[in-house]
């Protein structure tokens, strides 16, 4: 599932760089970032590092009609009860946090957009499950997305991998079309019904994204940013999200990271 077989559109060497450097940061930051560290510091290392490899941040001047200003950081950092969108400030993590990385960047004039959640230092068993389960769910996806299918296939394979594991799918975000800009069409759901939707052709670019809260699927935007992502019961998420191109055969995953287990293992 993470590499493929199928045909392999023409411009996917021209596009690898870009998911490889994604990546390499997501990685990175999976290493290094534990307690102690602010998120103003995750936000400027993960700076340093663009700038070192001529890439540029996707989410500096990111201003869609659900954020009240440009978002002005380099890298989403959504802490414990933030899911999605979290506008890094002036916080210190924590031992038990549970914190997820997102990372859109464009190089060499290809976009590239990846997410995971890490839980920093002593672990709780139900958050480190939380990541597997959300892990799971989006590889459940990402085995729909081959050409002749719909984004209601995918939608409808997250849906159902996520039900069956005991959560209730959130439809208000998904993943997303890139290429050379962050969000393209089509829009890729995280509910589907099969045969619905946009077809997918050998040569598309896109995100399977999904995101799991325990307890709920209700959000809100934070109003002390306008922009942060949180549940609306207080209980913590965890976010995944790869970048794929789609081919006749197995999707070829742009941002698969070295340090990640197999994406079978994730799959009872």
């Amino acid at each position: 599932m993470s590499t493929g077989t199928g045909e392999r559109p023409p411009h996917v060497d021209a596009a690898r760089p870009a998911g490889e450097f994604v990546a390499a940061v997501l990685s990175h930051l999976r290493r290094v970032v534990g307690p102690g560290w602010n998120l103003l510091d995750v936000d400027a290392e993960v700076r340093r590092l663009i700038d070192e490899a001529g890439a540029t941040s996707c989410y500096i001047d990111y201003h869609p009609r659900f954020g009240a200003y440009p978002f002005g950081r380099v890298i989403c950092t959504s802490v414990n009860e933030a899911v999605l969108h979290g506008r890094p400030y002036d916080r210190v993590l924590r031992d038990g946090d549970l914190v997820s990385f997102d990372l859109a960047v464009q190089l060499d004039g290809w976009v590239a957009d990846s997410s995971l959640t890490v839980a920093l230092g002593t672990a709780a068993e139900e958050d480190l499950q939380l990541i597997r389960d959300t892990e799971a769910v989006m590889w459940a996806g990402i085995d729909q997305a081959r050409a002749g299918r719909t984004v209601g296939d995918i939608g409808h394979a997250v849906e159902n991998e996520a039900r069956r594991r005991g959560y209730v799918m959130n439809r208000q975000f998904g993943g997303h079309g890139v290429g050379r800009t962050m969000h393209e069409a089509p829009f890729v759901p995280n509910a589907g019904t099969p045969g619905a939707g946009a077809v997918l052709e050998a040569g598309m670019l896109l995100t399977v994204e999904p995101f799991l809260m325990p307890t709920t699927d209700a959000l809100h935007i934070d109003e002390r940013d306008g922009w942060t992502v949180v549940s609306d019961d207080g209980s913590r998420g965890a976010h995944a999200e790869h970048t794929l191109f789609i081919t006749d055969g197995d999707p070829i995953v742009l941002t698969a990271r070295a340090d990640d287990p197999s994406p079978r293992s994730s799959l009872p």
